[in-house]
Protein backbone atom coordinates (compact mmCIF):
# COMPACT_ATOMS: atom_id res chain seq x y z
CA UNK A 1 0.00 0.00 0.00
CA UNK A 2 1.48 3.34 -1.04
CA UNK A 3 1.82 6.15 1.49
CA UNK A 4 1.96 9.87 0.86
CA UNK A 5 4.69 12.23 2.05
CA UNK A 6 4.83 13.77 5.52
CA UNK A 7 4.56 17.55 5.59
CA UNK A 8 6.65 19.81 7.78
CA UNK A 9 5.69 23.44 8.47
CA UNK A 10 8.11 26.23 9.44
CA UNK A 11 7.06 29.81 10.20
CA UNK A 12 9.32 32.85 9.67
CA UNK A 13 8.12 36.16 11.07
CA UNK A 14 8.84 39.16 13.25
CA UNK A 15 6.24 38.54 15.93
CA UNK A 16 6.43 42.07 17.39
CA UNK A 17 3.84 44.75 16.61
CA UNK A 18 3.46 48.40 17.64
CA UNK A 19 0.83 49.17 20.25
CA UNK A 20 -2.50 49.16 18.38
CA UNK A 21 -1.12 47.57 15.18
CA UNK A 22 -3.40 44.98 13.61
CA UNK A 23 -1.56 43.29 10.73
CA UNK A 24 0.85 40.37 11.00
CA UNK A 25 2.93 38.96 8.13
CA UNK A 26 4.66 35.58 8.01
CA UNK A 27 6.36 33.30 5.51
CA UNK A 28 5.42 29.65 5.86
CA UNK A 29 7.70 27.02 4.37
CA UNK A 30 6.01 23.69 3.66
CA UNK A 31 8.27 20.70 2.97
CA UNK A 32 7.05 17.27 1.88
CA UNK A 33 9.37 14.33 2.52
CA UNK A 34 9.19 10.56 2.32
CA UNK A 35 6.24 8.57 1.07
CA UNK A 36 5.97 6.49 -2.08
CA UNK A 37 6.07 7.76 -5.60
CA UNK A 38 2.56 7.01 -6.65
CA UNK A 39 1.70 4.66 -9.47
CA UNK A 40 -1.79 5.62 -8.36
CA UNK A 41 -1.91 8.41 -10.92
CA UNK A 42 -4.03 9.29 -13.94
CA UNK A 43 -2.81 11.55 -16.76
CA UNK A 44 -4.46 12.98 -19.88
CA UNK A 45 -2.22 14.49 -22.57
CA UNK A 46 -4.02 17.17 -24.61
CA UNK A 47 -2.30 18.04 -27.89
CA UNK A 48 -3.28 21.00 -30.06
CA UNK A 49 -4.19 19.64 -33.50
CA UNK A 50 -5.59 22.86 -34.99
CA UNK A 51 -4.64 23.73 -38.54
CA UNK A 52 -1.94 26.16 -37.42
CA UNK A 53 0.12 23.24 -36.08
CA UNK A 54 1.03 22.54 -39.72
CA UNK A 55 2.70 25.95 -40.11
CA UNK A 56 5.44 24.89 -40.03
CA UNK A 57 4.79 21.15 -40.09
CA UNK A 58 7.74 20.73 -37.71
CA UNK A 59 5.39 21.71 -34.86
CA UNK A 60 3.05 18.77 -35.41
CA UNK A 61 5.96 16.36 -35.89
CA UNK A 62 7.58 17.66 -32.69
CA UNK A 63 4.28 17.32 -30.78
CA UNK A 64 4.02 13.65 -31.78
CA UNK A 65 7.60 12.97 -30.70
CA UNK A 66 7.06 14.80 -27.41
CA UNK A 67 3.88 12.86 -26.70
CA UNK A 68 5.70 9.61 -27.43
CA UNK A 69 8.44 10.62 -24.98
CA UNK A 70 5.82 11.43 -22.33
CA UNK A 71 4.21 8.02 -22.84
CA UNK A 72 7.60 6.34 -22.41
CA UNK A 73 7.99 8.16 -19.08
CA UNK A 74 4.75 6.77 -17.62
CA UNK A 75 5.24 4.37 -14.74
CA UNK A 76 3.56 0.99 -15.03
CA UNK A 77 0.09 1.12 -13.51
CA UNK A 78 -0.54 4.77 -14.40
CA UNK A 79 -3.92 5.42 -16.03
CA UNK A 80 -3.63 7.58 -19.15
CA UNK A 81 -5.22 8.87 -22.33
CA UNK A 82 -4.26 11.03 -25.31
CA UNK A 83 -6.64 13.71 -26.61
CA UNK A 84 -6.45 15.68 -29.88
CA UNK A 85 -7.69 19.25 -29.43
CA UNK A 86 -9.19 21.44 -32.16
CA UNK A 87 -12.57 23.26 -32.13
CA UNK A 88 -13.68 20.02 -30.47
CA UNK A 89 -11.88 17.38 -28.44
CA UNK A 90 -11.27 13.89 -29.79
CA UNK A 91 -10.02 10.77 -28.01
CA UNK A 92 -6.94 9.39 -29.77
CA UNK A 93 -6.11 6.63 -27.29
CA UNK A 94 -7.53 4.43 -25.85
CA UNK A 95 -11.00 5.71 -26.82
CA UNK A 96 -14.41 4.73 -25.57
CA UNK A 97 -14.48 7.31 -22.79
CA UNK A 98 -11.97 5.40 -20.71
CA UNK A 99 -8.35 5.45 -19.58
CA UNK A 100 -5.71 2.84 -20.42
CA UNK A 101 -3.38 1.40 -17.79
CA UNK A 102 0.30 1.85 -18.62
CA UNK A 103 2.38 -1.23 -19.37
CA UNK A 104 4.62 -2.26 -22.26
CA UNK A 105 1.66 -3.25 -24.45
CA UNK A 106 -0.49 -0.15 -23.89
CA UNK A 107 2.45 2.22 -24.28
CA UNK A 108 3.28 0.57 -27.62
CA UNK A 109 -0.34 0.76 -28.76
CA UNK A 110 -0.54 4.41 -27.71
CA UNK A 111 2.62 5.22 -29.67
CA UNK A 112 1.10 3.62 -32.77
CA UNK A 113 -2.04 5.71 -32.34
CA UNK A 114 -0.10 8.99 -32.53
CA UNK A 115 -0.48 8.99 -36.29
CA UNK A 116 -4.00 10.15 -35.42
CA UNK A 117 -2.56 13.46 -34.24
CA UNK A 118 -3.08 15.43 -37.45
CA UNK A 119 -3.52 19.17 -37.81
CA UNK A 120 -6.89 20.43 -39.07
CA UNK A 121 -9.52 22.68 -37.53
CA UNK A 122 -9.84 25.49 -35.03
CA UNK A 123 -9.16 26.02 -31.32
CA UNK A 124 -11.68 25.67 -28.48
CA UNK A 125 -9.67 24.75 -25.40
CA UNK A 126 -12.69 24.40 -23.12
CA UNK A 127 -13.67 21.23 -25.00
CA UNK A 128 -10.22 19.72 -24.40
CA UNK A 129 -10.37 20.40 -20.68
CA UNK A 130 -13.91 19.11 -20.26
CA UNK A 131 -13.06 15.87 -22.07
CA UNK A 132 -9.98 15.47 -19.84
CA UNK A 133 -12.21 16.07 -16.82
CA UNK A 134 -14.65 13.36 -17.91
CA UNK A 135 -11.84 10.89 -18.55
CA UNK A 136 -10.06 11.57 -15.28
CA UNK A 137 -13.36 11.29 -13.40
CA UNK A 138 -13.41 7.59 -14.33
CA UNK A 139 -10.30 7.08 -12.18
CA UNK A 140 -10.02 7.02 -8.41
CA UNK A 141 -6.30 7.82 -8.66
CA UNK A 142 -4.77 9.90 -5.89
CA UNK A 143 -3.02 12.12 -8.44
CA UNK A 144 -5.01 13.32 -11.48
CA UNK A 145 -3.16 15.50 -13.95
CA UNK A 146 -3.35 17.02 -17.41
CA UNK A 147 -0.66 18.11 -19.85
CA UNK A 148 -1.90 20.69 -22.36
CA UNK A 149 -0.07 21.96 -25.44
CA UNK A 150 -1.28 24.79 -27.67
CA UNK A 151 0.25 26.85 -30.45
CA UNK A 152 -2.46 29.47 -30.97
CA UNK A 153 -5.11 31.65 -29.45
CA UNK A 154 -8.41 30.24 -28.24
CA UNK A 155 -10.24 31.85 -31.16
CA UNK A 156 -13.19 29.53 -31.76
CA UNK A 157 -15.13 30.09 -28.54
CA UNK A 158 -16.01 32.94 -26.23
CA UNK A 159 -13.56 33.62 -23.37
CA UNK A 160 -16.40 32.96 -20.93
CA UNK A 161 -16.60 29.34 -22.08
CA UNK A 162 -12.96 28.73 -21.23
CA UNK A 163 -13.36 30.39 -17.84
CA UNK A 164 -16.47 28.32 -17.12
CA UNK A 165 -14.63 25.12 -18.06
CA UNK A 166 -11.73 26.05 -15.79
CA UNK A 167 -14.11 26.68 -12.88
CA UNK A 168 -15.70 23.30 -13.50
CA UNK A 169 -12.35 21.48 -13.64
CA UNK A 170 -10.74 23.27 -10.68
CA UNK A 171 -10.22 20.86 -7.83
CA UNK A 172 -10.76 17.83 -10.08
CA UNK A 173 -7.27 17.71 -11.60
CA UNK A 174 -4.09 19.75 -11.91
CA UNK A 175 -2.71 20.77 -15.30
CA UNK A 176 0.57 21.96 -16.81
CA UNK A 177 0.11 24.19 -19.88
CA UNK A 178 2.63 24.93 -22.61
CA UNK A 179 2.65 27.27 -25.58
CA UNK A 180 4.79 26.28 -28.55
CA UNK A 181 6.05 28.94 -30.95
CA UNK A 182 4.97 32.57 -30.54
CA UNK A 183 1.40 32.80 -31.87
CA UNK A 184 -0.41 31.86 -28.64
CA UNK A 185 -1.76 34.12 -25.91
CA UNK A 186 0.28 34.19 -22.70
CA UNK A 187 -2.68 35.21 -20.53
CA UNK A 188 -4.72 32.19 -21.69
CA UNK A 189 -1.96 29.66 -21.00
CA UNK A 190 -1.08 31.14 -17.60
CA UNK A 191 -4.78 31.30 -16.64
CA UNK A 192 -5.18 27.60 -17.41
CA UNK A 193 -2.14 26.62 -15.38
CA UNK A 194 -2.92 29.03 -12.56
CA UNK A 195 -6.52 27.94 -12.12
CA UNK A 196 -5.57 24.26 -12.27
CA UNK A 197 -2.53 24.65 -9.99
CA UNK A 198 0.02 23.61 -12.60
CA UNK A 199 2.96 25.23 -14.36
CA UNK A 200 2.96 27.41 -17.47
CA UNK A 201 5.84 27.97 -19.85
CA UNK A 202 6.86 28.76 -23.41
CA UNK A 203 8.59 26.30 -25.71
CA UNK A 204 9.73 28.68 -28.41
CA UNK A 205 11.36 26.04 -30.62
CA UNK A 206 9.40 22.86 -31.50
CA UNK A 207 12.52 20.71 -31.21
CA UNK A 208 12.59 21.47 -27.47
CA UNK A 209 9.16 19.93 -26.84
CA UNK A 210 10.44 16.40 -26.21
CA UNK A 211 12.68 17.44 -23.34
CA UNK A 212 9.91 19.59 -21.85
CA UNK A 213 7.23 16.88 -22.05
CA UNK A 214 9.63 14.36 -20.53
CA UNK A 215 10.43 16.69 -17.63
CA UNK A 216 6.74 17.42 -17.01
CA UNK A 217 5.83 13.75 -16.97
CA UNK A 218 8.76 12.87 -14.69
CA UNK A 219 7.49 15.52 -12.27
CA UNK A 220 3.99 14.01 -12.34
CA UNK A 221 5.40 10.54 -11.75
CA UNK A 222 7.17 11.93 -8.67
CA UNK A 223 3.92 13.02 -7.00
CA UNK A 224 2.74 11.01 -4.02
CA UNK A 225 -0.47 12.77 -2.96
CA UNK A 226 -3.07 14.97 -4.65
CA UNK A 227 -5.58 17.59 -3.53
CA UNK A 228 -3.58 18.91 -0.57
CA UNK A 229 -4.81 22.11 1.09
CA UNK A 230 -3.18 24.65 3.37
CA UNK A 231 -5.48 25.00 6.38
CA UNK A 232 -5.39 28.27 8.33
CA UNK A 233 -7.11 28.57 11.69
CA UNK A 234 -7.53 32.03 13.23
CA UNK A 235 -8.90 32.91 16.68
CA UNK A 236 -11.97 35.00 17.39
CA UNK A 237 -11.38 38.56 16.22
CA UNK A 238 -8.65 37.62 13.71
CA UNK A 239 -9.03 36.99 9.98
CA UNK A 240 -6.90 36.11 6.96
CA UNK A 241 -6.19 39.06 4.66
CA UNK A 242 -4.42 37.04 1.98
CA UNK A 243 -2.53 33.83 1.24
CA UNK A 244 -0.03 33.74 -1.61
CA UNK A 245 2.33 31.05 -2.78
CA UNK A 246 5.65 32.85 -3.28
CA UNK A 247 8.00 29.98 -4.20
CA UNK A 248 8.65 28.39 -6.60
CA UNK A 249 6.29 30.89 -8.26
CA UNK A 250 3.88 33.63 -7.20
CA UNK A 251 0.22 32.56 -7.11
CA UNK A 252 -2.56 34.26 -5.15
CA UNK A 253 -4.72 31.67 -3.36
CA UNK A 254 -6.81 34.14 -1.35
CA UNK A 255 -9.98 33.89 -3.40
CA UNK A 256 -9.93 30.10 -3.41
CA UNK A 257 -10.63 29.65 0.29
CA UNK A 258 -13.05 26.90 1.28
CA UNK A 259 -14.47 27.27 4.76
CA UNK A 260 -13.48 24.52 7.21
CA UNK A 261 -15.34 25.30 10.45
CA UNK A 262 -14.74 26.12 13.16
CA UNK A 263 -12.74 29.30 12.31
CA UNK A 264 -10.56 27.75 9.60
CA UNK A 265 -10.25 27.90 5.84
CA UNK A 266 -8.59 25.60 3.29
CA UNK A 267 -6.50 26.93 0.40
CA UNK A 268 -5.79 24.43 -2.43
CA UNK A 269 -2.16 23.65 -3.26
CA UNK A 270 -2.59 20.73 -5.69
CA UNK A 271 -0.45 17.60 -5.75
CA UNK A 272 2.90 17.05 -4.04
CA UNK A 273 5.99 14.90 -4.32
CA UNK A 274 9.19 15.43 -2.34
CA UNK A 275 9.45 19.22 -2.56
CA UNK A 276 9.25 22.49 -0.67
CA UNK A 277 7.12 25.59 -1.25
CA UNK A 278 6.82 28.96 0.48
CA UNK A 279 3.64 30.91 1.28
CA UNK A 280 3.14 34.53 2.37
CA UNK A 281 0.36 34.99 4.93
CA UNK A 282 -1.16 38.26 6.07
CA UNK A 283 -3.45 38.03 9.11
CA UNK A 284 -5.60 40.81 10.59
CA UNK A 285 -5.56 40.68 14.40
CA UNK A 286 -7.47 42.73 16.99
CA UNK A 287 -5.15 45.55 18.14
CA UNK A 288 -3.87 45.13 21.69
CA UNK A 289 -1.87 46.98 24.32
CA UNK A 290 1.85 46.63 25.04
CA UNK A 291 2.75 43.35 26.69
CA UNK A 292 -0.17 41.37 25.32
CA UNK A 293 0.35 38.45 22.98
CA UNK A 294 -1.82 36.05 21.04
CA UNK A 295 -1.77 33.15 18.62
CA UNK A 296 -2.63 34.90 15.33
CA UNK A 297 -2.91 31.78 13.16
CA UNK A 298 -2.28 28.05 13.13
CA UNK A 299 -1.09 26.47 9.87
CA UNK A 300 -1.44 22.82 8.89
CA UNK A 301 -1.78 20.68 5.76
CA UNK A 302 -4.79 18.47 5.04
CA UNK A 303 -5.32 15.79 2.43
CA UNK A 304 -8.33 15.31 0.11
CA UNK A 305 -10.28 13.63 2.90
CA UNK A 306 -9.68 16.55 5.27
CA UNK A 307 -7.29 14.54 7.44
CA UNK A 308 -4.21 16.40 8.66
CA UNK A 309 -1.01 15.29 6.88
CA UNK A 310 1.44 17.68 8.56
CA UNK A 311 3.50 16.40 11.48
CA UNK A 312 2.78 19.46 13.61
CA UNK A 313 1.17 22.86 12.95
CA UNK A 314 3.03 26.09 12.32
CA UNK A 315 2.18 28.87 14.75
CA UNK A 316 1.99 32.56 13.85
CA UNK A 317 2.30 34.72 16.98
CA UNK A 318 1.64 38.39 17.67
CA UNK A 319 3.28 40.27 20.56
CA UNK A 320 2.68 43.99 21.13
CA UNK A 321 5.67 46.07 22.19
CA UNK A 322 6.68 49.68 22.88
CA UNK A 323 10.14 49.06 21.39
CA UNK A 324 10.12 50.73 17.92
CA UNK A 325 13.21 48.82 16.79
CA UNK A 326 11.58 45.47 17.53
CA UNK A 327 8.26 46.44 15.97
CA UNK A 328 9.68 47.86 12.73
CA UNK A 329 12.20 45.10 11.98
CA UNK A 330 11.22 43.16 8.85
CA UNK A 331 12.06 39.47 8.90
CA UNK A 332 14.50 38.66 6.03
CA UNK A 333 12.15 36.02 4.59
CA UNK A 334 9.21 38.43 4.54
CA UNK A 335 11.35 41.19 3.02
CA UNK A 336 12.72 38.88 0.32
CA UNK A 337 9.35 37.59 -0.82
CA UNK A 338 7.69 40.99 -0.66
CA UNK A 339 10.32 42.03 -3.21
CA UNK A 340 9.70 38.91 -5.31
CA UNK A 341 5.97 39.62 -5.40
CA UNK A 342 6.67 43.19 -6.50
CA UNK A 343 9.10 41.88 -9.14
CA UNK A 344 6.38 39.71 -10.71
CA UNK A 345 3.92 42.61 -10.59
CA UNK A 346 6.15 45.25 -12.20
CA UNK A 347 7.27 42.89 -14.97
CA UNK A 348 3.63 42.30 -15.93
CA UNK A 349 2.93 46.03 -15.75
CA UNK A 350 5.96 46.77 -17.91
CA UNK A 351 5.01 44.15 -20.48
CA UNK A 352 1.46 45.53 -20.70
CA UNK A 353 2.69 49.12 -21.09
CA UNK A 354 5.14 48.04 -23.81
CA UNK A 355 2.31 46.35 -25.73
CA UNK A 356 0.31 49.59 -25.54
CA UNK A 357 3.21 51.63 -26.87
CA UNK A 358 3.92 53.50 -23.61
CA UNK A 359 7.72 53.31 -23.83
CA UNK A 360 8.37 55.66 -20.91
CA UNK A 361 6.04 53.79 -18.60
CA UNK A 362 7.37 50.41 -19.73
CA UNK A 363 10.97 51.51 -19.16
CA UNK A 364 10.12 52.74 -15.65
CA UNK A 365 8.40 49.49 -14.65
CA UNK A 366 10.96 47.19 -16.26
CA UNK A 367 13.74 49.29 -14.76
CA UNK A 368 12.29 48.67 -11.32
CA UNK A 369 12.17 44.96 -12.22
CA UNK A 370 15.86 45.01 -13.14
CA UNK A 371 16.65 46.65 -9.79
CA UNK A 372 14.60 44.10 -7.81
CA UNK A 373 16.08 41.14 -9.70
CA UNK A 374 19.57 42.51 -9.05
CA UNK A 375 18.95 42.97 -5.31
CA UNK A 376 17.42 39.49 -4.85
CA UNK A 377 20.01 37.69 -6.98
CA UNK A 378 17.38 36.49 -9.46
CA UNK A 379 19.86 35.82 -12.27
CA UNK A 380 17.43 34.06 -14.61
CA UNK A 381 14.97 36.97 -14.56
CA UNK A 382 17.87 39.41 -14.97
CA UNK A 383 18.90 37.55 -18.12
CA UNK A 384 15.35 37.60 -19.48
CA UNK A 385 15.01 41.33 -18.77
CA UNK A 386 18.30 42.02 -20.55
CA UNK A 387 16.75 40.69 -23.77
CA UNK A 388 14.01 43.32 -23.60
CA UNK A 389 15.87 46.33 -22.14
CA UNK A 390 19.41 47.67 -22.30
CA UNK A 391 20.59 47.87 -18.71
CA UNK A 392 22.69 50.94 -17.90
CA UNK A 393 22.76 50.51 -14.12
CA UNK A 394 21.11 47.48 -12.51
CA UNK A 395 21.52 48.82 -8.97
CA UNK A 396 19.44 51.93 -9.72
CA UNK A 397 17.19 50.30 -12.33
CA UNK A 398 18.30 52.61 -15.13
CA UNK A 399 17.33 51.02 -18.45
CA UNK A 400 16.31 51.77 -22.04
CA UNK A 401 13.82 49.70 -24.02
CA UNK A 402 15.48 47.84 -26.86
CA UNK A 403 14.40 49.06 -30.29
CA UNK A 404 13.92 45.49 -31.51
CA UNK A 405 12.92 42.58 -29.34
CA UNK A 406 12.38 39.02 -30.53
CA UNK A 407 8.77 37.99 -29.88
CA UNK A 408 9.94 34.79 -28.20
CA UNK A 409 12.06 36.80 -25.75
CA UNK A 410 9.16 39.12 -24.83
CA UNK A 411 6.79 36.17 -24.36
CA UNK A 412 9.33 34.26 -22.29
CA UNK A 413 9.71 37.22 -19.92
CA UNK A 414 5.94 37.53 -19.57
CA UNK A 415 5.33 33.80 -19.10
CA UNK A 416 8.08 33.35 -16.52
CA UNK A 417 7.50 36.61 -14.65
CA UNK A 418 5.97 34.83 -11.65
CA UNK A 419 8.89 32.43 -11.09
CA UNK A 420 10.84 33.30 -7.96
CA UNK A 421 14.16 32.53 -6.27
CA UNK A 422 14.21 31.38 -2.67
CA UNK A 423 15.78 33.44 0.06
CA UNK A 424 19.37 32.52 0.85
CA UNK A 425 19.33 31.06 4.35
Amino acid sequence: MSTGPVFGVEVYQNEYLHRGADEMHAIVTVTATGGDRSSDAAVVIMVDCSGSMNYPSAKMDAARRATEAALDTLRDGTAFAVVAGTHRAREVYPGGGRLAVADAATRAAARRSLGGLTADGGTAISTWLLLADRLLATSGAAVRHGLLLTDGRNEHEEPERLRAALERCAGHFTCDARGVGTDWEVREVTEIAGTLLGSADIVAEPEDLTADFTAMMEAVMGKGIGDVSLRLWTPLGASVRYVKQVAPAVADLTGRRAEAPPRAGDYPTGSWGEESRDYHLSVRVPPCDVGQEMLAARVSLVGPDGVTVSARPGLVRAVWTADPAAATALHPQVAHYTGQEELARVIQQGVDLRKRGDTAGAAARLGRAVQLAHVSGHEQTSQLLAKVVDVEDAATGTVRLKAKVAEADAMTLETRSTKTVRVKK
